[in-house]
C-alpha cells in the first residue's frame, strides 16, 4: 500500500465513523407528525424561552450562552506573520453546552442560528456554524429584530446564510483591540506598573476624559456682576428684570465696586416699559431613541450607567412575562438608525388620534434623518406595540424595567405627535441711560409634551409665565436692586451621558460598544465616579500622557473615527479586512519599536521626586503606583526596598495616636481595594491593621464609627465600623452635624447644578445651605 494511501486510511475511517453516529442520531430523533424538528439557537436562555413560546413543539430552542469560542487568553493568539490569522478556541467553561448543542444539531432538520443581528452577533453565529460544522444538514440564519410572534414569523419566512462581510467587520475589530492589548500592556507594566492595560478605543476616551481634567486645572476664573431689579406692576405683580445696556453699549462689570456705583445710579431713575413683544415658537418632538440617545435620557432622568441601562433594555428586548406570556417589550436595542417600519407608524398614528385626538395627530408620518455615519441597519428603538402603556404592564416589571420602557414608549409615541407651540413674552424697560430686560414663557398647546414631558415643557408648562401682563408706556415701580457676583465656569467634566454624545459625534465606537468603553475604564481605576461626573484618577492621567508621548498618532481621535469608518466599509463589502488591519499596524509597530527603545527615558521622566527622604538610607523618595494606588519608593530600589504611603491632603501618612494593636508601633494609611485602612508602619515585619474612620459615631448603633468603604464595583460608601454586627450604610459623604428638623445626629454632602453644594438629612431629606456648617473630611480615629 502506497504512503499516501496508509495516511489517507484513518482519516476516512474517521468520516465513516462520524457519518454512522450522525444516522444513529438521526434515528434517535425525536419527530413531530412524521418529520424531524428544527432547532433555533440564540444566546440566552431568556430569549430561548421566549422565543419557544412562538415556536411551538416542532422547534427546538436552545441557548449558547453569548460566544463559544474567541482568541486565547495566554498568548496573542494573531499570526502577523500570515496575514493576521486569528486563532480561536473553545471558551473555557462551554464544552458542555457545546456537547448538548451538537447532539441536538445531529438529529435536527434544519439548524437555525439566531443571535442578536449586529456584527458580533453575526460572529456568534459563524463560530457556532464553524463549530457545529457536520454534525449539522442545513444551516440558516435567522434575524430577530423584535422577539414577538409577528417578528419570530417574518425572521423564518426570509432565513438567509451567515453574512461574512458582517463577520470579517466583528473580526477586524477583535484583532486590531488583541494587537493593542497585547503589545501595549506589557509596555505598560515595565514602565508604570504590572497590571495595567490600554484598549485601542478606552484609551481614545480616556484622552478625552484627561484633556478635558487638564483644561479644568488650567482654567482661570474671571469675576463679573450683573445687576437685576425687582420691580411691581400698576396692578401690583411683582417680576424681575436685568441691566443689559446702558447708553446703548453692553454693561460689563467687573468688580464690586463698578456694580455698586452702576446700581447706586440705578436706584435714582424711573422705570417704564417701552416695548413689549410676543412670538409663537414652535418646539419639534425629538426622534425615537437610538442606542446612544437612550443612555444619555436614562443617566439624565435616572442616573443609570451606560451598562445598567443596556442590561435593562436587553432583558425588554429578549421577553418579560406579562400575562399573555413572555413577550418582547422593545426592538433590538443596539442601532443607530431613527428609522421605524410602516406597520409601527400605521399603528402610533392611530393610537395617537384614539387616546389624545386628532390636534395632536400631524397631517403626515413624521420621518427623521439618521447620521451619515449610521450603519441604518436595524430600526429605533421602539416598543413592539404601543398598545402595551407603561401602565398597563408596570405590575409586570420592576422599577428599573419599567422606567425603562416609560421612556422608550413615550419618546416613541411623542416622535409622531404635533409640536408644542409655546408663547415667549419679552418686555424692554428704560430707565434713564438704562435699558432693562425680562422674560416670561407660557404653553399654548403642550402637543408632544403630551406624551413626553421633556425639561422645556416642564420649565414652561401652561401656568409657568415669569412676566405678568404689562403694557407699552406703564410706569413701574422698584422694590429692590439686586447686583450679585458671578464666575466663569471651566468646561464641566464628562458624565457617561455626555462622553457617550461627544463619542457618537467623532464617530468613535458604535452603538453595541458605548456602554463597554465607558466600563472598561472604570473598572481599570482610571477613571473614578464623582456625583455622577468622570474624573481621570492619578494613575489614569499617569498612563494618558504616557501613551499620547509614545502612541500619539494610533490614539488619535481622528484616526479612530478613520478606522471604525473603514470596519463599516468591511461590513459593507468594500474593504478586505486584512488591509484595514495592516493600515493600522505599521504606524502602530514603528510607535511601539521607538518606544520599547526609549523605556529607561520615558520611565525616567515620569518619575516624581518628593521632599521625603527615605527612612533607611535618606535618599529623596519617588512617587510610583502599585494596585493599591500610589505610593513611594526609594529611588535606589532594588538595593534599598523602602516604601512609605503617600500622604493625602488632610490626612497625616502616620498616626502617633493610633497604635498598632500587635506590637504597639505608629500605624500609616494605607489605601486597598475597598478604601483606606491603617497599617503597621513596620510592615512587613508587622501585619497589624485597623479600619480607618472618621471622627462620626454610627447613627444606628451608636457605639461604632463611620468608616469608608469600597464596593466590590469599586463604588464608595459609608458604612459602620462594627459590620456586620451593624449594617448601617449611606452613599453621601456624612457631616457631623445634628438635624435641626428631626435630631438626625448626622447630615450628608450633596450637589446640585442649580444649589451648587448644600447639606441634606438622609433621614427627614431636609435641606441646608452648606455655607453655615463645618465638614470633617478623613479625621482619624482618635
Amino acid at each position: 500500500m502506497k504512503a499516501s494511501a496508509v495516511a489517507k486510511a484513518p482519516a476516512a475511517a474517521k468520516k465513516k465513523a462520524a457519518a454512522r453516529k450522525k444516522a444513529a442520531a438521526k434515528k434517535e430523533a425525536p419527530v413531530t407528525g412524521g418529520r424531524r424538528r428544527n432547532l433555533v439557537i440564540v444566546e440566552s436562555p431568556a430569549k430561548a424561552r421566549t422565543i419557544g413560546k412562538y415556536l411551538g413543539p416542532s422547534y427546538e430552542v436552545k441557548a449558547s450562552n453569548g460566544h463559544v469560542r474567541d482568541l486565547p487568553k495566554s498568548k496573542l493568539g494573531v499570526d502577523i506573520e500570515n496575514g493576521f490569522e486569528p486563532s480561536y478556541v473553545l471558551i473555557k467553561g462551554k464544552g458542555k453546552i457545546l456537547k448538548d448543542l451538537k447532539i441536538s444539531a445531529r438529529r435536527a432538520a434544519t439548524v437555525y442560528l439566531a443571535p442578536d443581528p449586529d456584527r458580533e452577533g453575526e460572529a456568534i453565529a459563524w463560530h457556532l456554524a464553524e463549530t457545529l460544522g457536520d454534525d449539522a444538514d442545513d444551516i440558516r440564519r435567522l434575524a430577530f429584530y423584535e422577539i414577538t410572534k409577528r417578528g419570530v414569523e417574518q425572521a423564518l419566512e426570509s432565513p438567509r446564510t451567515i453574512d461574512m462581510d458582517k463577520v470579517h467587520a466583528q473580526q477586524a475589530r477583535r484583532v486590531l483591540d488583541r494587537l493593542v492589548g497585547y503589545k501595549v500592556s506589557p509596555f505598560l507594566w515595565r514602565t508604570i506598573r504590572y497590571g495595567l492595560s490600554a484598549g485601542r478605543v478606552q484609551s481614545v476616551a480616556l484622552r478625552l476624559i484627561c484633556e478635558r481634567e487638564d483644561e479644568i486645572r488650567k482654567f482661570v476664573r474671571r469675576e463679573y456682576w450683573t445687576i437685576d431689579a425687582d420691580l411691581t406692576t400698576p396692578a401690583g405683580d411683582l417680576f424681575r428684570a436685568r441691566v443689559q445696556k446702558k447708553a446703548g453699549e453692553k454693561v460689563a462689570l467687573e468688580n464690586e465696586a463698578q456694580a455698586r456705583a452702576e446700581a447706586d445710579a440705578l436706584a435714582k431713575e424711573s422705570f417704564a416699559v417701552s416695548q413689549v413683544r410676543t412670538q409663537e415658537k414652535k418646539r419639534n418632538p425629538v426622534p425615537p431613541f437610538i442606542t446612544s440617545t437612550l443612555q444619555q435620557e436614562a443617566f439624565r432622568r435616572h442616573k443609570y450607567s451606560g451598562q445598567k441601562t443596556m442590561v435593562i433594555a436587553q432583558q425588554l428586548y429578549e421577553g418579560v412575562e406579562v400575562g399573555e406570556g413572555a413577550t418582547g417589550l422593545i426592538t433590538y436595542m443596539r442601532t443607530d438608525s431613527t428609522r421605524v417600519s410602516a406597520d409601527a407608524l400605521a399603528e402610533v398614528r392611530t393610537f395617537i388620534r384614539e387616546q389624545y385626538g386628532e390636534p395632536y395627530l400631524p397631517a403626515e408620518v413624521r420621518h427623521y434623518r439618521s447620521r451619515e455615519t449610521s450603519q441604518d441597519a436595524h430600526e429605533a428603538v421602539r416598543p413592539t406595540s404601543v398598545a402595551r402603556t407603561p401602565s398597563s404592564i408596570r405590575s409586570y416589571l420592576d422599577p428599573d424595567q419599567y422606567r425603562i420602557y416609560e421612556l422608550i414608549w413615550q419618546r416613541f409615541v411623542a416622535s409622531q405627535m404635533n409640536p408644542a407651540l409655546v408663547l415667549t413674552t419679552t418686555a424692554e424697560i428704560t430707565a434713564g441711560p438704562f435699558l432693562l430686560r425680562a422674560s416670561g414663557s407660557r404653553v399654548k398647546f403642550d402637543g408632544f409634551a403630551r406624551a413626553y414631558a421633556t425639561a422645556l415643557i416642564e420649565e414652561t408648562g401652561p401656568e409657568a409665565s415669569k412676566l405678568p401682563a404689562v403694557s407699552v408706556g406703564d410706569a413701574l415701580g422698584l422694590k429692590e436692586i439686586l447686583p450679585e457676583q458671578h464666575f466663569t465656569e471651566p468646561p464641566p467634566n464628562y458624565t457617561e451621558a455626555s462622553l457617550v454624545k461627544v463619542l457618537e459625534e467623532k464617530g468613535i465606537g458604535r452603538p453595541s460598544t458605548y456602554a463597554t468603553i465607558v466600563g472598561t475604564i472604570l473598572a481599570r481605576d482610571y477613571v473614578t465616579r464623582d456625583r455622577g461626573k468622570l474624573v481621570p484618577t492619578e494613575l489614569g492621567m499617569t498612563v494618558w500622557k504616557l501613551l499620547e508621548q509614545m502612541f500619539a498618532d494610533v490614539f488619535d481621535v481622528e484616526f479612530t473615527a478613520r478606522l471604525e469608518s473603514h470596519l463599516d466599509r468591511i461590513e459593507s463589502g468594500k474593504d478586505r479586512w486584512v488591509d484595514v488591519v495592516t493600515e493600522f499596524y505599521d504606524p502602530f509597530q514603528n510607535d511601539l519599536t521607538k518606544a520599547e527603545s526609549q523605556q529607561e527615558k520615558v520611565r525616567a521622566s515620569l518619575v516624581q521626586e518628593t521632599d521625603v527622604e527615605c527612612p533607611k538610607c535618606g535618599s529623596k523618595m519617588v512617587k510610583r503606583f502599585g494596585r493599591s494606588g500610589p505610593f513611594l519608593a526609594c529611588p535606589r530600589y532594588p538595593e534599598c526596598k523602602a516604601t512609605m504611603p503617600l500622604e493625602e491632603e488632610g490626612i497625616p501618612a502616620e498616626t502617633p495616636t493610633q497604635l498598632c494593636p500587635l506590637c504597639g508601633s505608629a500605624m500609616r494609611v494605607r489605601t486597598g481595594r475597598f478604601g483606606k485602612f491603617l497599617a503597621c508602619s513596620t510592615y512587613p515585619e508587622c501585619k497589624g491593621t485597623r479600619p480607618f474612620t472618621l471622627q462620626i459615631p454610627c447613627p444606628k448603633c451608636v457605639q461604632g464609627e463611620l468608616v469608608e468603604r469600597r464596593t466590590r464595583r469599586g463604588k464608595p460608601f459609608f458604612g459602620c465600623s462594627r459590620y456586620p454586627e451593624c449594617d448601617f450604610g449611606i452613599w453621601d459623604r456624612p457631616v457631623k452635624q445634628k438635624c435641626p428638623s428631626c435630631g438626625s445626629p448626622i447630615l450628608v454632602k450633596k450637589q446640585s447644578k442649580a444649589k451648587g453644594e448644600y447639606l441634606m438629612c438622609p433621614k427627614c431629606k431636609i435641606q441646608i445651605e452648606s455655607e453655615s456648617t463645618e465638614t470633617l473630611s478623613g479625621t482619624l480615629d482618635r
